[in-house]
């Protein structure tokens, strides 16, 4: 792996340059940045895969969701679709993407939409909405957001911090300038302090930026094809698990099942990846070898969108196969200060609107 890096690290300054150079004019004014008179918050990160932006979208949806009318607008990574379209709960992951078909399915009470172009996508909304969360936006320099939370997941600091294609990075980390606040994602519940000062002191944050620390709380698992639940302390070693994913980073969940289960079997595929009926007969095939009397099937809440299309789940009836749910978390006093950022600019961006 350190050999690829290096002999990718020629093409990694010339992404630089171009990555520099892209930047330097949205910073001059030679390429314009949009900005509305609504509130607009952006999430974003860096680096490519999983930092944890959908889970904090969704966290933001339940702290605002009743006191603005919102709306969550995305590229839709993965449809074959294109232009600006509304996600429905009916609608399949082809169509919309698989984070935008989640957000609406979890908060139908909420406008979801997916358009590549952010600044098209936000006059459609912004006659009828009074908030807006752009997911994986951070980017998309065309909107000047209102605010901007960016986010580092906890691992990537014990790793080399080098751009694509050496690298995982999108942008430089001094990029990050441009965020209101940021957040380190995926944390253990209750991180090293020396640890977050180190963090903190690789991040070199502005004097009007602050960072906060965040993990992943999770829930007990749903069923895929039924209402039921079970609770997580029923896994035990004598209990046989498939794990199956399609998303970025599935160590945490993974870490998180192997404090129950210290052995399990893992079927994984990369990011978005659409799952085939030749995925499918694998992993029944697999569920039927394990000799464990209680055994099941999870994977995440993002992968299931793309599970439930036809020819798939016709597949997976009468399967016990469940959906581990996942949650943004603070500690205190954390989440109150933060919640209170978010709502101040909020109510006071909405209120001059």
């Amino acid at each position: 792996m350190k050999l690829l890096r290096l002999l990718l690290f020629p093409f990694s300054v010339l992404y630089a340059i171009g990555v520099i150079l892209r930047n330097l004019a949205y910073d001059m004014g030679i390429f314009k940045s949009r900005k509305f008179d609504l509130p607009v918050i952006s999430i974003g990160n860096l680096s490519v895969g999983g930092s944890g932006k959908s889970p904090m979208a969704e966290y933001l949806i339940r702290l605002l969701k009743n006191e603005y009318k919102i709306a969550t607008l995305s590229r839709g990574y993965g449809r074959q679709t294109s232009g600006f379209l509304y996600v429905n709960t009916d609608s399949v992951s082809s169509e919309s993407g698989d984070e935008p078909l989640q957000f609406k399915r979890k908060f139908n009470d909420i406008t979801v939409a997916v358009c590549e172009d952010r600044v098209a996508g936000i006059r459609k909304l912004e006659k009828d909405h009074e908030l807006i969360i752009l997911d994986d936006a951070f980017q998309h320099r065309a909107v000047k957001p209102g605010f901007s939370i960016l986010l580092f997941e906890y691992s990537t600091f014990s790793t080399p911090q080098l751009l694509l294609p050496a690298g995982n990075l999108r942008e430089p980390l001094w990029e990050s300038a441009r965020a209101d606040l940021i957040i380190v994602s995926k944390c253990p519940v209750y991180p090293d302090l020396h640890e977050q000062e180190r963090i903190k002191k690789k991040l070199n944050p502005g004097k009007s930026q602050k960072v906060f620390f965040s993990y992943l709380k999770y829930a007990d698992l749903k069923s895929f094809n039924h209402q039921e639940k079970r609770k997580l302390n029923t896994i035990n070693s004598k209990t046989g698990i498939i794990l199956l994913t399609g998303i970025a980073n599935p160590d945490p969940i993974s870490g998180e099942l192997n404090q129950y289960k210290p052995c399990l079997i893992h079927h994984r595929y990369p990011d978005h990846h659409p799952f085939t009926e030749k995925n499918i007969i694998k992993l029944v095939q697999s569920f039927h070898n394990m000799p464990e009397k209680d055994k099941l099937i999870i994977t995440t809440e993002k992968d299931a969108q793309r599970l439930n299309i036809s020819g798939l789940k016709e597949q997976l009836l009468g399967l016990p196969l469940y959906i581990l749910p996942v949650e943004t978390e603070f500690n205190e006093p954390e989440k109150t200060i933060f919640n209170q950022i978010i709502k101040a600019y909020a109510s006071e961006s909405a209120g001059n609107n």
